[in-house]
């Protein structure tokens, strides 16, 4: 998933329908030649469109009875354009999803069930995060193209200074807050321990977090609660494990050791407060590293604490493949033979490693020098595998923009002061259900 495209999904534009009454694409199975042409989609900027164009044409040179026919665009339009192409009967025969994007392609009939071929032709011994693929009757609905799991990015100068220990992997969610606190600076450096301390004229902030993979979901997690049941489609938010983490953000913020969100939108992206150093800590993925160290930060990234019973979670988005279940039997094979060739190609995934966008899904290749030791920060890379142990999705579905914008709309009224916890759980809760049981329950 790209960062921008977080909160991004597919809109209401009743694609259900549309996909199950219209036609199959127009293009045709075969060229004159006898090669099967398959068209594919990805979402790219221009390092990840040039490095895909020569994947592509290195699997047609091993794989000549395929031909590729590519569309892709930034992220935003490629979507934005899929979402009219489903509707018509006119999209790629194969195409990458975003992670947050594949159940919600599934539950509205717009992608083909590949359990068949995930069971009997993937070797899930070797390919990372190819269960977050699968939903809760065990069906699989894409396979990996590339991985995002959090982690927990600190600014190691900002830590000097104050003489602050780094991020270990004891910390807990209260170790957090308590180096938060002595990491969060007034305009008369004064931290937020002291009692001098001038709450309303804060320089510096010890914890950034926001959205969903960045930010509240990952502490619900943490202390055992969540936002929808195993189905997504029930609210969990009513609950005392949930009450427990909300309050731990509410008093954060009360204290102001985290930005709020009118402080996010003073620094005009909510990136930017750590990109800038005005924020010693923040919730983040992957593929947050490029910005990070193109910003020249010096950083390095922990294992996401652990709650109060010693649970931990870390926000995974598998980026995958996913085939349109309005493709011929021609074009599904040749879509898998296409995957195959990405997760057990050496080649392939070490040149994708090297565009730096994501976790490599070939265990191999992630665990190798190529990607641990390619001398590009952050230098504890192995953070991001060992994460995948206690990672998990964020709640994806049909609705989950519609959802999130609830979840995330109340967070931010809490944040500030427009209402307590108790109602915040209750508003909340109501919200959420009322979004799903508009969808499920049609």
């Amino acid at each position: 998933m790209k960062k921008r495209g977080l909160l991004s999904t597919i809109g209401i534009l009743g694609l259900l329908t549309a996909v199950l009454f219209t036609g199959c694409s127009s293009q045709p199975s075969t060229t004159e030649g006898g090669q099967v042409e398959l068209f594919l989609g990805y979402s790219s900027d221009p390092p990840t469109k040039k490095k895909m164009e020569e994947i592509i044409a290195k699997f047609q040179t091993s794989h000549p009875n395929i031909k590729i026919k590519t569309e892709t665009a930034p992220y935003e339009d490629f979507y934005q354009k899929l979402t009219t192409q489903i509707a018509a009967g006119t999209a790629p025969d194969i195409w990458q999803s975003d992670g947050t994007k594949v159940f919600g392609f599934a539950q509205r009939g717009a992608i083909r069930d590949i359990t068949d071929y995930v069971t009997k032709e993937v070797n899930k011994d070797e390919v990372n995060g190819l269960e977050f693929n699968k939903d809760a009757d065990g069906k699989y609905w894409g396979v990996p193209q590339g991985i995002q799991v959090g982690a927990l990015f600190y600014n190691k100068d900002l830590f000097d200074k104050a003489g602050v220990s780094y991020p270990t992997a004891d910390w807990t969610w209260d170790d957090l807050k308590a180096a938060a606190a002595k990491l969060t600076l007034d305009a008369n450096g004064k931290n937020a321990d002291d009692p001098a301390f001038d709450k309303n004229s804060v320089k510096q902030f010890g914890f950034t977090f926001f959205g969903s993979s960045r930010g509240a979901f990952n502490i619900l997690k943490a202390y055992g609660g969540g936002v929808l049941d195993p189905t997504m489609t029930k609210s969990i938010i009513n609950s005392p494990e949930n009450k427990k983490a909300v309050e731990w953000m509410a008093d954060g913020m009360k204290r102001r050791l985290f930005p709020n969100p009118a402080d996010l939108k003073a620094f005009q992206s909510n990136f930017k407060v750590f990109l800038s150093g005005a924020s010693a800590m923040q919730i983040d993925i992957y593929a947050a590293t490029t910005a990070m160290n193109g910003a020249e930060l010096n950083y390095d990234v922990a294992p996401l604490p652990k709650g109060p019973d010693g649970k931990r979670f870390a926000p995974v988005i598998a980026n995958s493949w996913v085939i349109n279940k309005k493709a011929n039997e021609q074009k599904v094979k040749a879509a898998q033979e296409w995957i195959t060739y990405w997760t057990t190609s050496d080649e392939a995934q070490v040149e994708w490693t090297q565009v730096g966008e994501a976790i490599p899904v070939k265990k191999s290749v992630a665990n190798s020098d190529k990607f641990l030791t390619n001398n590009t920060k952050p230098e504890n890379k192995k953070v991001f595998l060992d994460s995948l142990e206690f990672a998990g999705t964020i709640d994806t579905n049909a609705v989950f923009a519609e959802w999130v914008k609830v979840f995330t709309d109340n967070l931010s009224d809490l944040f500030m002061d427009k209402y307590g916890v108790d109602e915040y759980i209750s508003k909340t809760d109501q919200g959420i259900q009322k979004v799903l049981d508009d969808f499920f329950k049609k």
